[in-house]
């Protein structure tokens, strides 16, 4: 009989997902001894025991939870994180913080989609290789609602429609609009004018890097802050573009969940 077996016979009641975490988690031991391998035939007389629940590390600092259940975790990333590590930036990302806040209890993050460094507003992140097929699919069939607020220079001449680019990135990971490049599609809406400059509610069509950032650019209205775009300067230094609203189907019980983001308050 193998440890996995011995383990479903203990413990009828208890999921498949759940015997994985535990032997991930090292709360499962064999004649004393922590073993994560419950392909592990075990010797007769074998003593198996389950271990407590391991102390639950602290939600990262900086990042706040919006959402979390056994499928997915939801949160608010701020401006000024990246999503995963990039060649110069290994360690403070919303990735690695998340990868230490779950591993006590045997789970680990999956990198749905991602966020601009300068960008905050909500992610989601899967917590098992199917839950992240289950959203990566949904993202690539363009079934996930996405919209965001940006708080832009100047003021466009119709109070709503929608920016159509063919988006192309440079070697030097330069983005801009040009001849063969991918379709990127985005609606907007005017919600407010003032003193020069307008806030609009963004509807994502596609999801390519920097495709609201390059497409406002080029239609006469930076971003506040997207100074790498020809934004004026923003409120402490930061880009005033937020991830406001998520809609999905959860990749679990396949019903439609939503979860909404107030931008920064010093912006709008």
């Amino acid at each position: 009989m193998t440890l996995a077996e011995r383990l479903r016979a203990l413990y009828p009641e208890a999921s498949g997902r759940s015997l994985k975490q535990w032997l991930a988690g090292g709360r499962v031991t064999v004649d004393g001894r922590p073993c994560r391998d419950g392909r592990l035939v075990l010797p007769p007389g074998a003593a198996v025991a389950l271990g407590a629940r391991p102390i639950a590390a602290p939600f990262p600092r900086g990042l706040e939870r919006v959402h979390e259940d056994e499928a997915i975790l939801v949160v608010m990333k701020p401006a000024g994180l990246l999503t995963i590590a990039t060649e110069r930036e290994q360690e403070r990302t919303v990735h690695r913080l998340l990868r230490e806040y779950l591993a006590p209890r045997g789970e680990r993050p999956f990198i749905v989609h991602r966020l601009d460094r300068e960008t905050s507003g909500l992610l989601v992140l899967a917590k098992s290789e199917s839950a992240k097929r289950a959203l990566q699919a949904q993202f690539e069939a363009r079934s996930v609602e996405r919209v965001y607020r940006a708080l832009v220079a100047g003021r466009p001449a119709r109070a709503e429609g929608t920016l159509e680019s063919r988006l192309i990135e440079d070697r030097a990971l330069r983005v801009r609009s040009g001849a063969g490049g991918r379709l990127a599609i985005t609606r907007y809406r005017v919600l407010a004018t003032r003193r020069g400059q307008s806030l609009l509610e963004l509807t994502l069509g596609t999801g390519r890097r920097h495709q609201i950032r390059v497409q406002l650019a080029e239609a006469g209205w930076p971003i506040v802050g997207d100074l790498t775009h020809g934004g004026p300067p923003g409120p402490a230094g930061r880009m005033c573009l937020h991830a406001t609203r998520l809609a999905f189907a959860h990749p679990g019980s396949g019903a439609r969940v939503a979860f909404e983001s107030a931008p920064p308050g010093d912006w709008v």
